[in-house]
């Protein structure tokens, strides 16, 4: 039964990431090889995914802790997600995919959260260690996301719209299957003399009113705003090569840009089951630490590499994303969920989502557009040396002011509060 309930959600995570990862990578490459418009316009496309994770996995918190079961809601999203992403190939210039991007994000980037919700939930009900069993049954997401990375790259669909196709197909049937999956009933332990903010299902903003917390969320939004940066442009990035002499459309990381991307989530498989080891070692303030230095090596090393001598930059560059990308995200996630209060958590779980993926992700999508539009980018060829030093320069200057304003003493036999 057990080993039926780990199945179960090891198949949750690998196709919740499948259907991102089939054109997260590549939208980039089928955006600019089709000529649909500038940095500045898909800057605002896939700042769709900031405000999507701004306005909905809040609510859909709230939904799931209230009146709905998790489960359920999640399967109803992603069969919206997948039936708006089927429109994708009809579109032809930026203005029109800026608005059906952003409605399959708000699909889509809540059902992040609520997979997590779900994931705790379940386990707990079944007697998980959640600490313990969630990062290897989470790796199963990432291994989705190689797979759709490469499904997409080797059927030849990453400058095309084939890549939404391919996520919409996985989606529906992920939507369908969530419903098979045990019930996740909201916690409706509601007095009636709460108020109008326990009803409403807001109690979960108090956080910010705790100064750990309010940092966390602040650093949260901060880090957000790199975290989407190699998504948006690493795929480009590489793509951009042949229109070098010296590589040419012939290089191997230019032919196989997405499958050398790729390396970045075979990364993440491994640092994902790392994470309980470090987090015991050296606690949530050094790990978060450890993953903005990591970002500023992963744009660093971006920076200075290329598909020749420079090679062996880039696939180092790839393999930190894993500490850069897991580090952070797994670990702030099991951070809430071991800090707050059962009856919030879903709802915590949003705010977390929407300081990362919403706030600061806006954040970065939108201003690296304009940046690269400006700064770097001279009769339609893009500075990526200069752009990737400039994120660099931006994630040690965030990693500085963590190190200096998140006071947290790690005590590792201390048992973990929770605030209420």
């Amino acid at each position: 039964m057990q080993s039926n309930i780990k199945l179960k959600l090891t198949l949750l995570s690998f196709f919740q990431f499948f259907v991102w990862g089939a054109w997260l990578i590549t939208i980039g490459t089928y955006f600019f090889s089709s000529n649909m418009g500038t940095g500045a316009q898909f800057g605002a496309i896939f700042s769709t995914l900031a405000l999507s994770s701004l306005i909905m996995p809040p609510l859909t918190g709230i939904i799931a802790d209230k009146w709905m079961n998790a489960e359920k809601l999640y399967g109803i999203l992603h069969i919206g997600y997948a039936a708006i992403l089927c429109f994708i190939p009809m579109i032809k210039d930026a203005d029109t995919l800026y608005y059906v991007i952003f409605a399959a994000m708000l699909c889509y980037m809540p059902t992040i959260s609520l997979s997590n919700a779900i994931s705790y939930t379940i386990l707990k009900n079944n007697h998980f260690d959640v600490v313990k069993v969630f990062p290897p049954i989470r790796v199963w997401g990432t291994i989705g996301f190689i797979v759709a990375m490469w499904t997409t790259n080797l059927t030849g669909s990453k400058a095309n719209a084939n890549q939404f196709l391919i996520a919409a197909g996985v989606a529906f049937l992920l939507g369908i299957y969530a419903f098979t999956l045990p019930a996740c009933p909201p916690q409706r332990n509601i007095s009636k003399e709460a108020s109008l903010i326990e009803q409403l299902g807001l109690k979960a903003f108090a956080l910010f009113g705790k100064y750990k917390m309010a940092l966390f969320f602040i650093f949260s939004m901060f880090l957000g705003a790199a975290l989407q940066l190699t998504n948006m442009y690493g795929d480009t990035f590489l793509d951009d090569f042949k229109n070098n002499p010296a590589y040419g459309p012939s290089s191997f990381v230019v032919k196989y840009s997405t499958i050398v991307m790729s390396i970045s989530q075979v990364s993440e498989t491994v640092f994902i089951l790392t994470i309980p080891f470090f987090l015991k070692r050296f606690g949530i303030k050094n790990v978060m630490l450890f993953s903005m230095l990591a970002w500023v090596l992963r744009f660093g090393l971006f920076g200075l590499g290329n598909p020749s001598e420079g090679l062996w930059m880039i696939l180092l560059s790839c393999i930190i994303y894993g500490m850069a990308f897991d580090f952070f995200n797994i670990s702030g996630s099991l951070f809430v969920e071991t800090t707050t209060d059962a009856g919030i958590r879903s709802s915590a779980q949003g705010l977390f989502m929407m300081m990362t993926n919403g706030v600061g992700a806006f954040m970065g999508s939108t201003v690296s557009g304009y940046l690269i539009d400006a700064y770097f980018t001279k009769e339609g060829l893009k500075d990526w040396h200069g752009i990737w030093l400039a994120f660099a320069g931006y994630a040690l200057v965030v990693a500085i002011l963590f190190a200096l304003f998140f006071k947290h003493r790690h005590q590792p036999n201390e048992k973990v509060e929770v605030l209420h």
